[in-house]
């Protein structure tokens, strides 16, 4: 029996100096040792292995089967002791160890050696041969404190680390095991094997090369005392929804497997093989056998991607000079140039020394200060590049008194570095019509001096402009991206009152003023002749006009119901507010975000409650504003003579536009489910359905798709996909692991999203929602001196993202208002490049 963890103080406090100076000793020993044997060689395959020692009595070899070529000067050690019970996987997971080793490409192949003897760790030369120590281990103390003392020598001196499952129950009374581990079980989590759903997040680490995105397995599954996310880099997560996870569950993101770079050497754990026919599935060798190449340094892997303190937020822009907007106006918009430059927008509320005109017979009723600003990252410094005179500085009070016009999107020609063009999207002041409470929305180019950072606006060719009701607020949308092919998407909100539908359905065709309604997104969002509330696709000619590229949702002579009732710019409708899009030109596939209605609870009569919505879209359709949201969850038609009465449930399917206000098609396009949708109770709220496909709406039945988001006050920001360039040498450059993820996130901090998603390729733009996630709250953080209201985000050229906080007002700039740049610098995958084993594929 191993002495009592009472009678070993040390593992409960730091290092005392006497310690220090010998766990000094023992990694110069085992550094030594490991020059000679291979722990730390780079000397070809064909150098003779080290000499075995004599081997124990409880030791384990396979001598039979034939050393690996190319990879016999590898060597893994696995140890299984257990100072509580000897667990029944032990003989399964050596053998499957051993067979990995055997197997595979040469290069990769590796001999083990099996103790159960703890004082392999206390003797320097024998230990100093392995690449890497696999704990097979039952829980309990097994190590006395000179053998723990070896073991962090050996990992101090490069050495590598697999713990598997019960591991994570080994010396439970050493912080620096628990260091090494990563994370401790709850009491009495993992006790029966159930069959459950790990999503495979991290698609580059070699343990996860070739598994399937939703990896379906049976095992025992630990709930954790602390969540180690953040702290190590989390590969793998099991969804809790999928098995019964029983007291102490960890939530949404319950990490099983992850990998860290721990005091000098590398640390891979995995909760999974629990069991010992886990040892025979095809995957989970798999899974082991990346494991196993990277501790033994085979392999090199990236485990410091998601680790929080790897990433620094800078404040780029200081505060406004007292009425200048010198450094930034009303966030609401940004975009990266190829040479670093930020071009940043604010929509053209003035700052809180600026006057508000609120009434209609001033001829500068809500003229404000649309404003471009450009960010120079070899200089550091603004430069106010134009301000546009818009109708848009209006705030506060009344629905009928605030407004969301101005200038709403920038995008930069794919050749801006030669032409120096300049898209924006934006309301005009100059053409407002007072009397009929209309405006003109124009697209327009523009020519940027790009030795100035002065935007001529002289220059103006307005490519696309349509008409706009300004009587009441709101939704005006305005984001702007680029595909491959050149062709440039607009992003229009529905230019619809929120008011008059009970934060339901914006389908109140009564309110009107002087023939126009307000409040009827059906005559917009819904409605085929309508450039509103929907997603333009168009192709910019170098002459300033633009033509339209084939297989828009119309195109523009559709000859049903008479023709002339299609806008051919269309290429998605049925959209409330985005604000946001994003075209990821890898593939083309379109990201858009929208804000959904006000009501807080799903109602029985109308339908659901506010849905924030977030949408992969792989083609044209119709995303449901205002017939349905969600997963085709409908909402409930209402008409004249009296609003308030509700009529039928809305058909998803074969939904069709009977409003008055509606010049456009009766019969629509069907409608496409979205890919993430939110609301205050939870994400991906779903209910129970009818014989007719009529959700209940009652809030005690719904069940949440998406566990790991939460609504509130709720207003969607879009984000991009970021795509890792191996050739940028930025400083802040975000690592190869997020390539090809989905950030999205809410203007508001809280419980709201701000997050990188993964979806399914086979699911994606069909309705499928995402397949993983994980949170970016401590990479991006908020709190009031950080990134709290987030307005946009872009990944710039250097590989660093960029961000705008909205501030801490509303229809204007403050101090908080600012450009902040999010960057990496936790340096390179390991190990280094010149550390790789003998025989590894460089």
């Amino acid at each position: 029996m191993r002495s009592s963890p009472h009678q070993q103080p040390w593992k409960h406090r730091g290092l005392s100096t006497t310690r220090r100076r010998s766990r000094q000793a023992w990694a110069a020993g085992i550094a030594a040792g490991a020059m000679t044997v291979g722990l730390l060689a780079t000397s070809p395959a064909t150098a003779r292995p080290y000499p075995d020692p004599p081997r124990t009595a409880t030791e384990q070899t396979t001598m039979s089967l034939p050393s690996p070529p190319g990879g016999s000067n590898v060597r893994v050690l696995v140890f299984h002791s257990s100072a509580t019970e000897e667990s029944p996987v032990v003989n399964a997971g050596i053998e499957a160890i051993e067979r990995i080793g055997l197997t595979g490409p040469e290069n990769q192949r590796f001999t083990i050696t099996a103790t159960d003897d703890a004082s392999v760790f206390t003797n320097d030369t024998r230990l100093g041969r392995f690449n890497a120590v696999v704990f097979l281990t039952g829980g309990g103390d097994v190590l006395d404190a000179d053998q723990e003392l070896g073991l962090e020598a050996y990992m101090e001196a490069g050495g590598g680390f697999v713990g598997l499952h019960d591991a994570a129950r080994t010396e439970p009374y050493s912080d620096w095991f628990t260091g090494l581990i990563g994370a401790r079980p709850a009491a009495g989590s993992g006790a029966t094997t159930q069959r459950a759903t790990v999503e495979v997040g991290d698609r580059q680490h070699p343990a996860n090369a070739g598994l399937p995105l939703q990896w379906k397995r049976p095992d025992k599954w630990f709930n954790w005392k602390e969540n180690p996310s953040g702290k190590v880099h989390t590969i793998a997560r099991v969804r809790e929804s999928t098995y019964q996870p029983g007291t102490g569950a960890n939530g949404w993101d319950h990490p099983v497997s992850w990998c860290r770079d721990y005091d000098g050497g590398r640390s891979f754990y995995t909760a999974m093989g629990g069991t010992a026919d886990a040892y025979s599935e095809t995957d989970f060798r798999a899974h082991l056998r990346g494991a196993l190449n990277w501790t033994t340094r085979l392999v090199r892997a990236d485990c410091k991607a998601t680790i929080d303190s790897n990433y620094k937020a800078e404040r780029l822009t200081v505060p406004n000079q007292p009425g200048l907007n010198d450094q930034i106006g009303e966030p609401h918009g940004l975009v990266t140039a190829k040479d670093g430059r930020i071009l940043y927008i604010g929509r053209g509320g003035a700052d809180s020394s600026g006057p508000v005109v609120t009434d209609w017979n001033d001829p500068d009723i809500g003229k404000g200060n649309g404003e471009v600003h450009v960010y120079d990252p070899k200089t550091k410094t603004v430069t106010k590049a134009a301000s546009l005179s818009v109708f848009g500085n209006k705030g506060g009070g009344d629905e009928l008194i605030k407004v969301e016009e101005g200038l709403l999107g920038v995008e930069l020609d794919p050749d801006f570095l030669t032409n120096g063009w300049v898209y924006l999207h934006y309301t005009p002041h100059s053409k407002i019509d007072r009397d009929k409470r209309m405006a003109q929305r124009y697209v327009s180019r523009f020519t940027l001096d790009l030795a100035t950072n002065k935007l001529d606006l002289a220059s103006e060719k307005v490519l696309l402009q349509w008409p706009v009701q300004i009587h009441s607020c709101c939704h005006a949308g305005g984001g702007m991206s680029w595909d491959s092919k050149g062709n440039l998407y607009i992003a229009t909100g529905d230019n619809n009152s929120s008011r008059f539908s009970d934060g339901y359905s914006g389908n109140n065709p009564e309110p009107n003023y002087k023939g126009v309604s307000f409040a009827d997104a059906r005559r917009t969002a819904g409605n085929t002749n309508n450039l509103n509330g929907k997603i333009l696709r168009i192709h910019p000619e170098d002459d300033g006009t633009y033509t339209l590229p084939a297989g828009n949702l119309f195109t523009g002579q559709e000859p049903d119901e008479g023709g002339g009732k299609t806008r051919g710019e269309i290429y998605v409708m049925g959209v409330r507010n985005p604000a946001r899009i994003f075209v990821d030109q890898k593939t083309d596939i379109l990201y858009a975000g929208w804000v959904g209605p006000d009501a807080g609870q799903p109602s029985t009569t109308w339908g659901p409650a506010k849905y924030d919505t977030f949408a992969a879209i792989t083609g044209p359709g119709n995303h449901g504003w205002p017939y349905c949201m969600g997963n085709k969850q409908p909402y409930r038609d209402r008409n004249l003579p009296d609003p308030t009465k509700p009529l039928g449930w809305y058909d998803c399917n074969a939904p069709k536009n009977e409003s008055p206000n509606n010049d456009g098609l009766v019969k629509l396009p069907p409608i496409t489910s979205n890919t993430i949708w939110y609301s205050p109770a939870g994400g991906g709220p779903d209910f129970p359905r009818d014989a007719n496909g009529i959700p209940s709406y009652k809030a005690e039945e719904q069940k949440f798709l998406l566990p790991w988001l939460k609504g509130g006050g709720q207003a969607t920001m879009n984000g991009p996909v970021y795509r890792y360039d191996a050739a940028a040498t930025g400083e802040g450059k975000w690592p190869s692991y997020w390539d090809g993820k989905w950030f999205v996130g809410d203007f508001y901090f809280g419980d709201q999203p701000r997050h990188a998603i993964l979806t399914d390729p086979n699911t994606v733009g069909k309705g499928g929602t995402p397949v993983h996630a994980e949170s970016l709250k401590k990479i991006i953080p908020g709190g009031n001196d950080a990134i709290n209201n987030l307005m946009d985000w872009k990944f710039g050229p250097d590989g660093a993202l960029y961000v705008l906080d909205y501030g801490r007002g509303f229809f204007t700039s403050d101090a908080k208002s600012a450009l902040w740049k999010v960057g990496y610098h936790g340096g390179a995958a390991t190990p280094a490049a010149n550390q790789l084993a003998r025989g590894a594929a460089q």
